[in-house]
C-alpha cells in the first residue's frame, strides 16, 4: 500500500460519512459494525518510557502478504468506538491498523477511555496529558508496529482534531513515517525542516480557528522544502467526519 490508497481511503471515508451520519435511522451502530467485521481485532499493551504501557486496539487486513501500517491518532474524547471503526475501515484498504488510547490508566480506576462516563470528562482528562508520555508512547508504537511479523517498514499517522495535532508534530519527530494525514488539526509551533514525509490536510470550510494558521503553515512547510497538502471541503465545520 502507498500513500495514494490513504488518501483515496481519506476521501472515501469522508464521503460515506454522510451516509453514515445522514441515512436511515436504521443504519448499524459503530459497534454493530465492529462485530460484523471479517477482520481481526485484538487489544494491546505496548511498552514505553520508564516500565509504562499504552493500550491499542490492534486491527489486521485480510491479505496475502505483509501490509503497510498505520497509527490512527483519536480526537479529543479518547478512543471512541467511532476512531476504532475508522481503524477498522483503514485495516479494510490493506493496512494493519493501530488505534492507542492516550487516556490509559488516566480514567476512573485507573481505566482508559471506556471508564469515563461521558465525553466532557475524557475531554477534560485529554488537556492534562503530559506531552512528553504522548511523544515517548508514540515513538514505541512505531517499532512495535514493524516488528509484527504481517508488517512492512512502512508506517504512516492519521489523526483527528487532537490527534490531528499530535499528528503533525509527529511527523516533526519521526523521520520514518510514510505520511501523515492531519484532519482538522493544529500545526506544530517548530520543528518543520525534520519533516521527511508527505503531510496532507483536511478541513472543513467553516473552521476559521484552524483555517486561519494554513496559510503560514504552508509558508513555513514551503521554507522547509517540505509537501503540505491542505485539502478545505465547502460547507463543512470542524470535525465534519463525525458531524
Amino acid at each position: 500500500m502507498n500513500s495514494r490508497s490513504i488518501q483515496q481511503f481519506i476521501f472515501w471515508s469522508f464521503t460515506l460519512s454522510f451516509v453514515c451520519f445522514l441515512g436511515p435511522s436504521h443504519a448499524k451502530t459503530e459497534v454493530e459494525q465492529l462485530e460484523d467485521s471479517p477482520r481481526h481485532h485484538e487489544w494491546v499493551d505496548v511498552a514505553y518510557g520508564d516500565g509504562e504501557t499504552i493500550r491499542c486496539f490492534l486491527i489486521y487486513p485480510e491479505v496475502k502478504e505483509a501490509a503497510d501500517s498505520v497509527i490512527v491518532i483519536h480526537e479529543n474524547r479518547g478512543l471512541t468506538d467511532w476512531v476504532r471503526l475508522i481503524g477498522d475501515k483503514l485495516a479494510a484498504e490493506g493496512f494493519v491498523a493501530i488505534c492507542p488510547d492516550f487516556l490509559t490508566g488516566k480514567g476512573p480506576n485507573g481505566g482508559g477511555t471506556s471508564s469515563f462516563s461521558n465525553s466532557d470528562e475524557a475531554r477534560t482528562a485529554i488537556y492534562q496529558l503530559d506531552q512528553n508520555k504522548i511523544n515517548e508512547a508514540l515513538d514505541a508504537i512505531v517499532p512495535y508496529l514493524r516488528e509484527l511479523p504481517s508488517t512492512t517498514d512502512k508506517v504512516s499517522v492519521v489523526g483527528y482534531c487532537w490527534g490531528g495535532g499530535q499528528c503533525f508534530d509527529f511527523a516533526t519527530r519521526e523521520k520514518s513515517l510514510k505520511s501523515a494525514n492531519v484532519f482538522y488539526g493544529r500545526p506544530p509551533e517548530e520543528g518543520y525542516s525534520n519533516i521527511q514525509c508527505p503531510v496532507f490536510g483536511y478541513y472543513g470550510e467553516n473552521d476559521n480557528r484552524i483555517n486561519a494558521t494554513i496559510p503560514e503553515t504552508k509558508e513555513k512547510m514551503k521554507e522547509a522544502g517540505k509537501t503540505y497538502d491542505p485539502v478545505i471541503y465547502a460547507g463543512a465545520g470542524h470535525g465534519f467526519l463525525r458531524a
